[in-house]
Parts: C-alpha cells; structure tokens; sequence
C-alpha cells in the first residue's frame, strides 16, 4: 500500500498568481472608465440629461386637480330641453305608422296617418255647397245688372215723361232689393267657404307630422289602435304617437353643492366628459343657474 508523500499535501501557489492577476486587471480597468466619464461630465456639462419639474400644489376646498384651471368637478345627466310626444288633435284610428325607434325626421316629415273615410264625405259636401253658393251669387249678380239697366232707362224715360213715377219707383225697388240679395248671397258663400276650410284641416289633421326636427326614441302607437290626445282612463287609447327628440338641444342638469355654487357663473366655460367616452372632451357654457336649492340635499341645479 502506497502512502501519500509530503509532496503531494503540498500547496501550489503559483498556479493562483494568473487568476488573481486577471481579476485585479479587470478592477482596474472599471476604475478608470469611472475616472474618464466622471472627467468627461465635468468637461462637456451640456451632455447631461435634461429633467422637467413640476411644483404640484394642493386643492383649496376640494377643488379637483386633475386639468388645469378646475375650479369645480360635478357629475349630473344628459337631457333635452326640447323634446315631444307627438299626438293628434282629436280621437281616431291609426292606420299607418311611419316611423321606428332611432329613425331621423326633419320638420313636418309625416309620422302617421289616422282614419279619414267619414271627413272625406263631409268635406265632398262642403265643397259642393261652397260651390252652390257661388252659382247663387253669380245669377243674383246678373239680375242686379238687369235691374239696374232697368232702372236708368226707366230714369230717362221720366225725365222724357213717357212712363209714370210709380214705374220708376218699381224699377228702383227692384234694384235695391237685388243689391240686398247679392249681399247675401256673397255672406253665404264665405260662409261656405269657411265651412269648407274646417273640412280640410280636419282632414289634414288625420295627417300627423313632426313639429320640429329630431330622433325617433320612442314609438307608442300601431296600425289599428285609437289615439286621442287626452288619455282614456285606463283604456287601449293611446295618448302619443312616438316621442321626438331634438338632439341639437341637449344639455347637462347637474346638482352642485351649494357651498361651491359661487364658483359658477352664467356662460361660463364647461369641459364635459362621458363615461362611455371618458377621452371625448365636450366643450360647453353654463346655460343658467336655477335660482331655488332643494332643501333636502342642500344642492343649487345647473
């Protein structure tokens, strides 16, 4: 059995010297790229990074601080102050409809259109009055020329002597009494008349428009339903059409705290967002300030 000699416990110190040499190289060599930048940033100062600061203050009384010049941070509602329930003017049936919910209509646009077959004869009637009327006017219109001719002749022959003063007197009366005919004649056909334009606006009223133009958001009537203008108790008449929408005018209600409403002014300047489109900034003015406070919640309306 071999033993181990002295020699071979022995340390090997110079098989370390290359290692430690590399290492205090690469020290070195760390510590003089730190020495020539550090010289560098001295020598050239315009290299170094520029950094932006911002002094950030604190909100006076509550104030928001998420955009420049806020003074005042309040949520409320969309709505529009011009907005309708299309009806008609007296009860009937509805035979068309001519519009859908979101559908856009311009101003006088035929909506629908209700039960006209007993105006129809009625107005028949009226005209063909109104036209009796007129034939009435025109034949006492020619009896009157008549009657005056008559009458100058008859002036000249007494002046001449040849027919009698009482002639002349009928000849006069008969004037004047066709004179008082054609006045009355002439009243009966614009009486006539008028009764025929009541005839036509009923008619026209079966024909419902738009008041204004706007949006469609709302349809409450169908093809053989009755609607009438005022509501029937709990019965199947409807009071409405469809409702109409004028999006040109909608505006933004909102509550504002009444410790804070002296930071609001008429036609003052609104950025507002939505919470479906929170990038969309909406540019707008304060329209007014409702001068009454709801007791309850300690709130002004805007």
């Amino acid at each position: 059995m071999n033993r181990p000699s002295l020699d071979e416990l022995r340390i090997d110190r110079q098989a370390d010297q290359p290692a430690s040499r590399a290492a205090w190289y690469v020290l070195l060599a760390i510590l003089a790229a730190v020495a020539v930048a550090a010289l560098a940033y001295g020598l050239w100062p315009e290299a170094a990074v520029e950094v932006r600061t911002m002094v950030v203050r604190e909100a006076r009384d509550g104030a928001a601080t998420g955009a420049a010049g806020t003074v005042l941070n309040a949520s409320g509602y969309v709505t529009a102050r011009r907005q309708a329930t299309v009806s008609s003017k007296f009860t009937g049936r509805v035979t068309e409809v001519l519009i859908e919910e979101g559908m856009e209509v311009e101003e006088g646009q035929v909506l629908a259109r209700l039960d006209d077959s007993n105006l129809r004869p009625a107005l028949a009637l009226a005209e063909a009055q109104w036209r009796s009327a007129q034939r009435g006017q025109a034949e006492t219109e020619a009896l009157l020329t008549e009657a005056r001719l008559n009458f100058e002749r008859s002036l000249r022959l007494v002046e001449r002597k040849l027919v009698s003063q009482a002639e002349l007197d009928r000849a006069r009366a008969l004037s004047e009494s066709l004179e008082a005919q054609l006045a009355r004649k002439q009243a009966d056909v614009e009486v006539a008349a008028r009764q025929v334009d009541i005839y036509r606006q009923e008619v026209d009223d079966t024909i419902i428009r738009a008041p204004f133009a706007g949006v469609v958001v709302d349809k409450n009537a169908q093809p053989g339903e009755m609607i009438s203008q005022i509501s029937a108790g709990g019965g199947f008449t409807r009071t409405g059409i469809g409702t109409i929408v004028d999006m040109a005018s909608l505006e933004i209600e909102i509550d504002v705290n009444e410790a804070y409403i002296n930071r609001v002014e008429p036609g003052q300047a609104v950025v507002a967002t939505l919470d479906a489109y929170p990038d969309w900034k909406i540019p707008c003015h304060v329209i007014a300030i409702i001068p009454t406070a709801d007791r309850q919640r300690a709130t002004v309306e805007v």
